[in-house]
């Protein structure tokens, strides 16, 4: 797949309305979207709109490798009218060894299924709103919370670059976030920033700025 991005292309296989809900939040996002479904309908239906679109039965291994799907590095699988196939889906796309699997769940069980099969992260989309999903699933973010039009909180690991450094080097405006607190490893709760305290690869970090601040800061590597 060809990316506007540099996190690389993201696929969602389902278009119901969650599925689509979510493609276009990802798309508007900058990421190049390859969504995937059963249904004819749907597919001729979100043709112009999304990138790529394409029809295929998602259970089947081979017809995702044929997609290019074993390139993709996150999926999302937003079936929700079939445990089955869901659970199927999850199953083929652990086989083709993808990196990122986020499984949509519709029940406590379902969940737990596709957590033993393979998904990497279940969400619930009646809890969740696409765009906010959508942040969560394009970048690093380990929680992200949106304010008004433009302001963001995020929780976000500490990017590879930082590690090693104080923390006060991590509010240089050039990275344009206020660090507002940090919890070290170990630790089970977080604090306020001192200037001297070092970061390390399993610190996590809670940052306040604009939407495209925050998104910028995840993506530092």
């Amino acid at each position: 797949m060809s990316d506007r991005n540099p996190s690389g292309g993201i696929a969602v296989i389902g278009l119901g309305r969650f599925g689509c809900h979510l493609a276009e939040s990802l798309n508007a996002l900058g990421h190049e979207v390859l969504a995937v479904d059963h249904n004819a309908q749907q597919v001729q239906k979100w043709s112009p709109v999304l990138d790529q679109v394409a029809q295929a039965d998602a259970t089947d291994g081979a017809a995702l490798r044929q997609l290019g799907l074993s390139e993709v590095q996150r999926v999302v699988v937003a079936i929700g009218a079939s445990v089955e196939a869901s659970v199927l889906t999850v199953l083929a796309l652990v086989e083709l060894g993808i990196p990122q699997i986020w499984a949509r769940a519709t029940s406590g069980q379902h969940a737990k299924i596709l957590s033993s099969v393979g998904a990497h992260h279940v969400i619930f989309p009646e809890a969740e709103t696409g765009e906010r999903l959508a942040h969560l699933i394009a970048s690093r973010m380990l929680d992200f919370v949106e304010f008004g039009d433009a302001f963001a909180i995020a929780r976000i690991r500490v990017p590879e670059t930082l590690v090693g450094r104080p923390t006060s080097e991590v509010r240089l405006k050039r990275y344009g976030v206020r660090v507002i607190g940090v919890r070290q490893p170990g630790e089970n709760r977080y604090r306020y920033v001192s200037d001297g305290l070092e970061l390390t690869r399993d610190s996590t970090l809670i940052v306040e700025g604009t939407i495209d601040q925050v998104q910028r800061f995840s993506a530092l590597s």
